[in-house]
């Protein structure tokens, strides 16, 4: 009796250890179809680059997921495994991350002979900014946003840094601070001209537009996450327009955040028609 208690206990755990595993790998094949079908539908090859800004729990640590190296690796390779005349469309949702992956992207997406388009359903900030920056053409959510792409240096923006040492006697500043001013100057000037190197392509008769545009995003004239908006966007003169497929909101849902004890939002999930 009770040898039969024990294996059912344990085939009980084997069962409820393979289902999430299951509905991974379920939701898995139903991204990779989607994605065929857009790509199908566009004639093109699709990348998604999907981060969840809201954290998770594992063990009581949180987890965020961000633009890695990883990322860009995976992102170049798709790249360098599409032919020149093929056009590429970018879903990105993402708040950023490292400098380096972001300008590794970009750089590639300028390089690509045919069109790059990126998606922005809902938000790309920071590093994303600048990866969407360096496409053709951006198609956003009428809601969606970018952000500025002014340099971080740990907990401070570097624009912040500087101008704390420009309006201090220099005999009040340790040299700590001094030697954070240092490395702020060089990342505000390196990720400029790297955004200005970006803009320059598709303002080659107006390096003056290309430069202002490069200073709006880079100065520290909002906070780091002050969201620009597609109006705002509009005004500047970058080519942005409004105007996302279904199946891109489609693919958006197959990456769901993990549910919590208590939902903070509720509603049912089909569209309405009025009555």
């Amino acid at each position: 009796m009770l040898e039969n208690i024990l294996n059912t206990f344990w085939f009980l755990i084997i069962i409820f250890s393979l289902i999430p595993l299951l509905k991974q790998r379920n939701i898995f094949q139903a991204r990779i179809r989607k994605i065929r079908e857009i790509e199908r539908k566009r004639k093109s090859r699709l990348i998604a680059l999907i981060h969840r800004q809201e954290s998770i729990s594992i063990l009581g640590l949180p987890i965020s997921r961000y633009i890695n190296i990883e990322d860009s690796e995976h992102i170049l390779r798709a790249i360098r495994l599409t032919p020149d005349d093929m056009p590429i469309d970018i879903v990105l949702h993402t708040p950023g991350g490292l400098v380096l992956a972001a300008e590794q992207i970009a750089h590639a997406i300028r390089n690509h002979p045919a069109k790059v388009t990126v998606f922005v359903p809902h938000y790309a900030m920071s590093g994303g900014t600048f990866i969407a920056l360096a496409a053709d053409e951006i198609v956003m959510d009428e809601n969606a946003v970018l952000g500025p792409v002014d340099p971080q240096l740990g907990n401070y923006p570097a624009v912040s840094i500087l101008n704390t040492v420009k309006n201090k006697p220099i005999d009040k500043i340790n040299d700590t601070t001094l030697i954070m001013a240092d490395i702020a100057k060089k990342a505000v000037h390196q990720v400029r001209q790297n955004i200005y190197n970006i803009l320059i392509d598709k303002y080659p008769d107006e390096p003056d537009k290309a430069e202002e545009l490069a200073g709006v995003f880079t100065e520290g004239r909002w906070t780091h996450d002050y969201p620009i908006t597609y109006e705002e966007l509009t005004n500047m003169g970058l080519n942005v327009s409004v105007g996302i497929i279904k199946e891109i909101y489609e693919l958006m849902e197959l990456y769901p955040q993990p549910q919590q004890r208590r939902p903070s939002v509720q509603y049912i999930p089909i569209p309405y028609k009025k009555e």
